[in-house]
């Protein structure tokens, strides 16, 4: 009888731990994978012009005197980067566009239109795995850090800035977080952020999306799939902390968020404006979903970022 016991119990914990592998793998796969279609530029400049017809005029305009350029870079991995990028002038002042999770330089052009028209120069990198950069997992703004740090020193030699605001959405925007909270490259002698909807850290945010997504508590599953991405990225869950980061940030930083945004929850906004020391703003946008506050208010978004960089 005991025995029997025994044998249902160890086939319930052989089902239950290989259900939770599988699990870890699945989960890790659906947040990491790059998007397949990732290399279709053309297709992503008529899905920005299908929902920013005022940045048209502005593309034709840049193409019009070769204005928009590209480049790659080997990054210090080793893998092989992509940038747009657009010179104003000798303005040493630069903007630093990140955009979002599975999204592309391109979906993002919208807001390098602010900061061109502000007179900036303007760098947008397509992130590790995403768009014509190299790269097999996505990082969500922690490896990624270190590329935009990558991509600072080289628009310092390539347009002779010490003057950066780096302004990042959604994953972007914890990326954004993630870099303020390192030492800047040598020679920089100005930075700001602008982070706009980005969250506290991996976990909550992953936490959120398995209890609304797949109804599933935290355990197992998000403490044996943080391991695995720690044995094979070599980052967890909890590590992958904008919330942490920006303790140790003493640049200035506006914070936008939506109050309606059901993906990074609205509530993340709080915790991470107040953590952050020194000089900061807040711009909560009424009714909006995920990163649609530049769709909702266009003409306050540019004047609220103007404002921020004139403080």
């Amino acid at each position: 009888m005991k025995k029997g016991i025994f044998i249902t119990l160890a086939i319930i914990l052989g089902v239950f731990a290989v259900a939770t592998i599988g699990g870890s793998f699945y989960m890790l796969s659906y947040s990491l994978a790059p998007d397949e279609q990732r290399t279709d530029t053309a297709a992503c400049f008529r899905q920005l012009v299908e929902d920013h017809p005022e940045v048209k005029p502005w593309l034709d305009s840049l193409k019009a005197c070769q204005a928009l350029r590209d480049t790659f870079v080997i990054m210090p991995s080793g893998e092989r980067h992509h940038a747009y990028f657009v010179r104003n002038g000798n303005d040493r002042r630069t903007a630093i566009v990140i955009h979002g999770w599975r999204d592309c330089a391109i979906d993002f052009f919208y807001i390098a239109r602010i900061y061109q028209q502000l007179g900036y120069n303007v760098l947008m990198p397509d992130l590790h795995a995403h768009g014509l950069s190299e790269g097999d997992a996505i990082g969500m703004g922690w490896h990624e850090r270190m590329d935009v740090l990558h991509w600072m020193k080289v628009v310092s030699q390539l347009f002779h800035s010490d003057n950066f605001v780096i302004h990042g959405v959604s994953m972007g925007a914890a990326t954004t977080m993630n870099v303020s909270g390192e030492p800047m490259p040598k020679g920089i002698r100005q930075v700001r952020f602008v982070e706009d909807c980005g969250y506290t850290n991996v976990w909550d945010e992953f936490h959120y999306e398995i209890g609304e997504e797949f109804g599933l508590p935290d355990f197992p599953l998000m403490y044996t799939t943080s391991l695995l991405c720690r044995l094979r990225y070599e980052w967890s869950f909890g590590q992958n902390s904008p919330l942490e980061q920006i303790k140790k940030c003493r640049y200035p930083m506006l914070f936008i968020h939506g109050d309606r945004d059901t993906f990074v929850p609205s509530w993340m906004i709080h915790p991470l404006y107040k953590t952050k020391q020194g000089k900061k703003s807040l711009w909560i946008t009424k009714g909006t979903k995920h990163a649609k506050s530049y769709t909702d208010y266009p003409e306050e978004y540019a004047r609220r970022i103007r404002d921020f960089l004139n403080q």
